[in-house]
């Protein structure tokens, strides 16, 4: 990756200080191309707050080294938080922690079906959204960090934020200090196909570790799944809640601090009414915010790419369900589903029934560029260290150790203990034990 070849527009347009913390937000302006040239040389604005501890005075916090953390994903914005806890909390000790917006997300030039309008057909849309991968966020961490005069820095990549990571040490090593990853370490080859054939597997697993806790529920999850293949039942913006639409809950099942939840979700399934039993509006409520994109389009419009490199993934978590037909909503007794995207969520899902061209666009699309750089990986220097989750439903364990072997100097954590929301249940604990193993080895 080139060096900044022109200078950045950085902006401070506020600052805050509330319950033990201090807060800027930072506004910079970037190429949407980092690479080659475009006609008008657009540019887009990306935005991070910057968060650290009035425990150092404003001037001792002004000379702390920067930790970039990268957010999971794709398509969630950075953490707003009002206080610091967990992995922040620790990290605030020695660290000015900047909490980027990813590109498209928060206040980074957002993406959303209004603004996509902006560009044109849908061949244009899914053009402009070839630049918002983690190569581009890579590249806009890059920029950013040398607009600021920062020297190396440290990165923590969560979940989608540990890809980015990968993809960070693979074409700007020299940009970091340290990097750090909790539920990260994405493939560096194959077809999206291998993730998925290995992630069914996991989730069906945590169904049946989850139907072992809650026996009754296994009849619960049947029930509903027959019941809305009989009855018209519709959320409160509109739309019909279909099967395969409430096996989206399943959602729950990829963590330790909110699995048990499920279980209260259920519970408040069924109602008696004057025409028979119904689902109650509570649940349809409770579900409808489970199973809605509106809120993060680009995480269906861009699950898949993240998988992308040379070939099309042509919806590869669909296709690969064919050979778990347990998971079909038509099974006897259905699973409930991970974060797999299916072509049926931009028909029944308001928020992207408008962006069906375009992800049919993105999922045909073969000439995705690399993510990874294997050679230089092989080569690595940077000291990594990642927690690996043995259990994962979301980022195999299997599929990452792979990963690990092939980074050089990559230290592994490996543990049953937590889920892939670790930080999000022991942050504190975790972050300072990835700190020293990689502080350990300098």
């Amino acid at each position: 990756m080139a060096d900044l070849d022109r200078a950045g527009t950085h902006t401070i347009r506020a600052r805050h200080e509330f319950r033990g913390l201090r807060t800027a937000e930072h506004y910079f302006t970037v190429p949407l191309v980092h690479s080659g040239e475009t006609a008008a040389g657009e540019s887009i604005t990306v935005f991070a707050r910057e968060y650290s501890s009035t425990d150092h005075t404003a001037a001792e916090a002004a000379r702390l080294p920067w930790l970039l953390f990268l957010q999971g994903g794709p398509g969630g914005r950075g953490n707003r938080v009002t206080s610091l806890s967990g992995w922040m909390k620790a990290a605030a000790k020695d660290f000015r922690i900047l909490m980027l917006d990813q590109r498209g997300t928060g206040l980074s030039t957002p993406v959303e079906q209004q603004s996509l309008e902006l560009r044109g057909d849908a061949a244009a849309q899914a053009e402009y959204l070839t630049h918002f991968r983690a190569d581009s966020i890579v590249a806009d961490a890059e920029y950013i960090r040398q607009v600021l005069g920062s020297g190396p820095w440290s990165v923590l990549g969560q979940s989608f934020g540990g890809f980015c990571a990968l993809t960070y040490l693979s074409f700007a090593p020299k940009g970091l200090r340290e990097v750090l990853i909790t539920g990260g370490l994405a493939p560096l080859h194959g077809t999206a196909d291998r993730v998925y054939q290995a992630t069914f597997q996991r989730v069906a697993a945590r169904n049946a570790e989850y139907f072992s806790w809650y026996p009754e529920d296994r009849e619960k999850v049947t029930r509903i799944a027959r019941h809305l293949e009989q009855e018209p039942e519709f959320l409160a913006s509109g739309e019909r809640l279909t099967p395969e639409r409430f096996q989206m809950v399943g959602s729950f099942l990829g963590g330790n601090t909110r699995v048990d939840a499920l279980h209260y979700l259920l519970e408040d399934a069924f109602i008696s009414s004057p025409s028979g039993e119904r689902l109650s509006e509570s649940f349809l409520e409770q579900v409808r915010g489970l199973v809605s994109r509106a809120a993060n389009p680009l995480y269906a419009v861009l699950h898949e790419s993240i998988y992308g490199q040379g070939e099309a993934t042509n919806w590869a978590a669909w296709r690969v369900l064919e050979d778990y037909p347990e998971f079909k909503p038509e099974a006897k007794e259905p699973l409930l589903t991970g974060e797999m995207v299916y072509p049926w969520y931009f028909d029944q899902d308001p928020a992207l029934v408008p962006l069906r061209d375009v992800a049919e666009q993105l999922a045909a699309r073969k000439d995705w560029k690399p993510l990874y750089d294997p050679a230089r990986l092989a080569e690595n220097t940077v000291p990594v260290a990642a927690a690996v989750y043995r259990d994962d439903i979301y980022v195999d364990h299997d599929l990452s150790l792979e990963t690990a072997a092939a980074v050089r100097g990559l230290q592994p954590w490996v543990t049953a203990d937590f889920h892939h929301d670790g930080i999000g249940e022991d942050g504190e604990g975790i972050f300072g034990r990835l700190l020293g193993m990689v502080r350990a080895v300098r």
